[in-house]
């Protein structure tokens, strides 16, 4: 039986894949190769990056999340793998697991504390859907903007990881920001990404 705990962990996931996957979508053919904001990343990257940590993830808590397309960004094994077809594959992997509370509901212990795998996949890798939302949509051109509820998950993150938010690996020292800057370009700022156009 589906607990409410396991319903809202797979409620938020989806709601937060779905806008990702929006943006995986409405990337043009040319643009995958693009770089993104992440250095040294492009579009692809940023995809293959999102789907391997996820699956990296439930890898060591005993969950298997692979699925039949691949898309490595260590270690590619398919270098021209669709990344709308590999992000789609693994999305639904993902509602397949979130939906079983055995697997939501799983806990462990965290850098944090006592957590579970729901609760890390909303809260940590749920950041990572939303920001780098906004990398790959840098990446292919497109205007990408983050609503309200997001800014202010984003902000909530970046205050409880605390000085881990700037450790290797997660994100690029702040960056200044004008004066005329609105929320949205403040809080990337503070995330180390600047938004295009913007100097």
């Amino acid at each position: 039986m589906t607990t409410s705990t396991t319903t809202d962990v797979l409620a938020t996931y989806a709601r937060l894949a779905d806008a990702f996957g929006s943006v995986v979508d409405r990337v043009p053919t040319d643009r995958w190769s693009s770089p993104s904001p992440c250095e040294g990343w492009s579009a692809r990257d940023v995809v293959a990056h999102v789907v391997t940590s996820q699956r990296g993830f439930l890898a060591q808590r005993g969950v298997d999340a692979t699925t039949s397309h691949p898309l490595d960004v260590d270690e590619p094994t398919d270098t021209e793998a669709d990344p709308r077809v590999a992000w789609h594959a693994h999305d639904d992997r993902m509602r397949e697991l979130l939906a079983d509370p055995a697997v939501a509901g799983l806990e462990y212990d965290g850098a944090f504390g006592r957590t579970t795998v729901g609760r890390t996949v909303v809260a940590f890798h749920g950041f990572d859907l939303v920001v780098h939302r906004w990398d790959v949509a840098v990446a292919a051109g497109l205007d990408e903007r983050l609503t309200d509820d997001e800014l202010d998950m984003l902000e909530r993150s970046a205050d409880g990881f605390g000085d881990h938010l700037y450790d290797d690996g997660v994100c690029q020292p702040a960056l200044p920001v004008p004066e005329d800057a609105d929320r949205q370009e403040r809080l990337l700022a503070r995330l180390g990404r600047r938004t295009p156009g913007r100097g």
